[in-house]
């Protein structure tokens, strides 16, 4: 148990390592040499947790999104738990999304640079990511329309992707171009528009 325990550790001090120095160099540019030496561990210890460079990078996509879908999926679970409709629980999310992402911003741009290229070896690794995430919002907006909360008529796959895409294109644009907001400041405006209340009434 304690050395699946240390394993998890090292390939934990790996990740961070190639995703900080991924997002300040590239992928290609990035050695196996530089990841070992940012994580303080010997370039077989890289070798003997993932068989290449691109192994390393496909398991930091599964494992960052699958914690991005996990803190998504948390954040509605406990947003229904406190009695809250579907709505506050879509709001939730944004607000887990932007925490997720000041918690792990190499990883975010790294992933969103990611998507927009499309000759990589673990493209269809990240399509499958991507729609684990995806997915966590399509089923609360598919419980909106079904509790009358939600307009019938929304197309529901497009509008999960429209809300990951704010959240993450909102969130990366705060970090880097506004980063005197607060969290909550940049939540409530994604909250504002989540909700409908940008147009006049």
């Amino acid at each position: 148990m304690q050395s699946s325990t240390r394993r998890q550790a090292t390939r934990q001090k790996l990740y961070e390592a190639a995703v900080t120095l991924i997002a300040e160099q590239g992928f290609s540019a990035t050695t196996v040499d530089e990841i070992a030496e940012r994580a303080g561990v010997a370039k077989g210890t890289v070798y003997y947790n993932f068989a290449s460079k691109s192994v390393l990078f496909e398991e930091l996509l599964r494992h960052g999104v699958g914690l991005l879908a996990a803190s998504l999926r948390d954040a509605a679970d406990g947003s229904r738990r406190a009695g809250g409709s579907n709505v506050d629980a879509l709001d939730a999310m944004v607000r887990a999304g932007l925490v997720f992402i000041e918690r792990y911003p190499a990883f975010t741009q790294l992933y969103v640079a990611e998507l927009w290229r499309t000759n990589r070896a673990w493209q269809s690794t990240l399509m499958v990511v991507r729609q684990e995430a995806v997915t966590v919002v399509e089923d609360v907006l598919r419980a909106g329309v079904e509790a009358g909360e939600l307009n019938g008529e929304i197309d529901v796959p497009l509008t999960a992707s429209a809300l990951v895409g704010m959240v993450l294109v909102a969130a990366l644009d705060w970090q880097s171009f506004q980063p005197q907001r607060s969290l909550d400041d940049v939540h409530a405006a994604l909250s504002r528009l989540l909700q409908g209340r940008v147009a006049g009434g």
